[in-house]
Parts: C-alpha cells; structure tokens; sequence
C-alpha cells in the first residue's frame, strides 16, 4: 500500500504522482516536511475503544445513524490509534478487556461506533504510538480532543479529570498546568462526582446550574449526612436568593435613574452634622477680659502668641476668643483676649476668632447620612458621580459582600 504521506509529496509530471522512496522518505522525516506515521485503512474488527476515555455520550440512535451514512459515502477527518502493545504498557490491567483488538482508538471513537451501526468494515486511522508515552499524556490528549466537542458534558469532563488527577499521582498542580486552569478549578470539578447520581443528571440535563452544583457539593462536603431532598431545598434556597440580589440591584438602579425631585424643584441643601457652627461669641464683658503682659508664662498665652507690629486700618485691636487653663477659669468657658498688637482686617472691624476644638473624623453611618435621609437619595447622590455600568457593577459588589 502507498504512504499517503508518500502521495502527498514528490516529483510529478502531467499530473502522474511518483511515490518518495525510501531514502527520500527517510530525508523528510527527518528534516519535518512529512509526518512520521502514515495513514492506514484499518478493519474495524481490530479496532477497541479505549477503556479510559471519560466520554459516556455519543450522540442519539438517529445522529449515529446519520453520521454513519455520511462516512460511508466519504471520510473527511482520520481517527487515531495506537497499537495494542503501548496501549498494554501503560494499562497491562486492560488486557482481558481488549480481546483480540491490535489497536486502540485514542480520537474518533463516536465515528467507530456510527461506523459499526451502517455495518461500515473500516475507517481511515492513523497511528500515534507517540502520544501514548505515559498515562497522563494520553489522558492529557483524550481531554483535548473531548474538549473541542460541545457535547462533552460537565461530569464527563470531571471524570477526565479525576483520571488524570490519578495518571498524575494525585499531583493536581500538574493537572492544573495541564489543563490550563488554576487548581481551585480543577478541585471544583472533581468534586462534583460527590454528588448523588440524580444530581449529577441534573446537572448534564442542565436543570441544575453547575453554580449551584459547587456550592451544593461543599456543603456535602461538610455535612455528609445530607440527602437528596435536602441538596435539592438547598439548590432551591440558592435560586431564591439569587433572584431576590437580582430584583434588588434592579430596583436599586431604577431609583438611581429616577430624579429625587420635580425637574423645577430646587433642592435644598444637606448639611451634615459634623458643618453645624459651633463658634462661641466673645461676651461683651467678662473680669479676665483684660490682656496679660506676653511673657508671664499665660497657658492661654502659649497656646495662641499674639502678633506684634500689625495695625488694623482703624487701629482696633483684634479679639480672639481662647480657651483659659481651669486654674485661671474654672468654668471651663471661653474667654477674650486682647492682642499685644493691634491687627487690621479687611473692612476695618474688630476680628473676633473662635477657638473650636478638633472634632474626631466622621463614621461611616455619618458619610452615609450625608448622602441623604432615604436609601432612594442616597442611590441618587451615588449615581450622580457614576455611569450605568459603574453603578450596577457596585451594588453587585455590595450584594455580594452580605
């Protein structure tokens, strides 16, 4: 029989294809241009599935039936093998299994069986024994091929995994890096075999989302002792709380959209509670109004030095209100006092300053409060200073953390 790979390539003249030789083959190989197997037609009496493949799924009757057909009128793609001798070294175990197949298949097995089922005697392979080194590589390889398929479902794919967690040594780091995905993923995954079967058909029938299947399966893991019944109240809980979020943030974003007042209203201003004035008047007399002579060593002198050589544009000396150490006002009041030099102001009057003590910085239910008196105007106040998206991404954000 031809090389395909001998087909393809070589000297031609007016369309008659000369067939490499073996040295010229040999050439090729080595240097890339050809693949080192060859295709072949091989009777599919001789042919076994593969015991490890997670795949369970191959289509309805009906969808065999009519890919079976359109193999018979022509084999578009080739599927993959390897010989029975690599196959058994790697799973020596399987060996009763395989009977007296010579090759196992490694991709195409939905293509065999459509094949078997029109009564097709053989298919185009081609043989990779070089993709059965270790376990974990052919494994590796039957993962990416299922994965290309839409209908390899989420069980089959943990089961994958599971085999290829076991090929690894129970090394999920390397399946990880395998698959291309971080180990929390893949723990995940595995971790829905835990479930009772009638779950997990939910979970391929899509009646039950693979969210929900997770967090269902963590809390199997904690309580073991929960039935079916149970899960299925807690998958119920899960989706009654989700829509309730839903309804929420949605609500949450129309009152954000919606204004707070009539276009031709104005709004009158929020002032929080940490604005309110809390400056003292300087009494229009008081025993200690009188200055000290800077210097005598005054607490009230120390805390608030008066200016020197500053006149004011009536040369009306400044009165600055302080706060008297308890020794010199025992009731705690604030009281004037005069400057050693005058100061000017602006429009020639007395400035009179008040000494307010630093208030501790605001709560976060003071902040919230400032926002306004209504979770509506609050929403309101945030939306001002965000888009839609920003808006509906926070309220997720805030739902989230509860």
């Amino acid at each position: 029989m031809t090389r395909a790979a001998d087909r393809l390539g070589g000297a031609s003249s007016f369309g008659a294809v000369r067939p490499r030789s073996e040295r010229g083959r040999a050439k090729a190989v080595a240097e890339g241009s050809i693949p080192d197997y060859e295709l072949q037609r091989l009777p599919l009496g001789k042919v076994r599935p593969s015991l490890v493949n997670p795949r369970r799924y191959f289509g309805t009757d009906e969808e065999q039936e009519a890919l079976g057909h359109s193999l018979a009128r022509k084999q578009t793609t080739a599927c993959v093998a390897v010989t029975k001798d690599a196959y058994l070294a790697l799973w020596p175990e399987h060996e009763a299994d395989i009977d007296n197949a010579e090759w196992i298949i490694l991709n195409g097995e939905r293509r065999y069986r459509s094949a078997l089922r029109v009564k097709i005697e053989h298919l185009d392979f081609v043989i990779r024994d070089d993709l059965a080194t270790t376990c974990a590589d052919f494994i590796d390889y039957l993962m990416l091929e299922n994965d290309e398929r839409q209908d390899f479902n989420v069980i089959e794919r943990a089961q994958g995994l599971a085999d290829l967690l076991r090929a690894c040594d129970g090394n999920a780091a390397e399946v990880a890096r395998r698959r291309g995905k971080d180990r929390s993923w893949v723990g995940n995954q595995i971790a829905l075999l835990t479930l009772p079967s009638e779950l997990q058909d939910m979970l391929v029938a899509g009646t039950l989302a693979e969210r929900y299947a997770r967090r269902l399966a963590r809390a199997l893991k904690d309580t073991p002792s929960l039935r079916v019944e149970d899960l299925l109240a807690m998958a119920e809980g899960l989706k009654t709380e989700e829509k309730d979020r839903r309804r929420q943030a949605k609500d949450l974003l129309e009152a954000a959209k919606t204004p707070a007042l009539p276009p031709d209203s104005t709004p009158s201003p929020r002032t929080p509670a940490q604005s309110e004035d809390r400056s003292i008047k300087a009494p229009e007399q008081h025993p200690s109004a009188a200055a000290p002579v800077p210097g005598t060593g005054s607490q009230a002198d120390k805390e608030f030095p008066a200016p020197s050589g500053m006149l004011s544009a009536d040369n009306i000396p400044e009165q600055r209100i302080v706060e008297a150490p308890a020794e010199e006002n025992p009731g705690g009041e604030l009281l004037p006092r005069s400057g050693a030099g005058p100061v000017l102001s602006a429009d020639n009057t007395a400035v009179v300053q008040t000494a307010v003590k630093t208030t501790p910085a605001p709560l976060a239910a003071d902040l919230v409060r400032a926002l306004g008196p209504t979770p509506e105007e609050q929403a309101a106040t945030l939306r001002e200073g965000l888009n839609d998206e920003d808006f509906a991404a926070l309220i997720e954000a805030l739902y989230a953390r509860v």
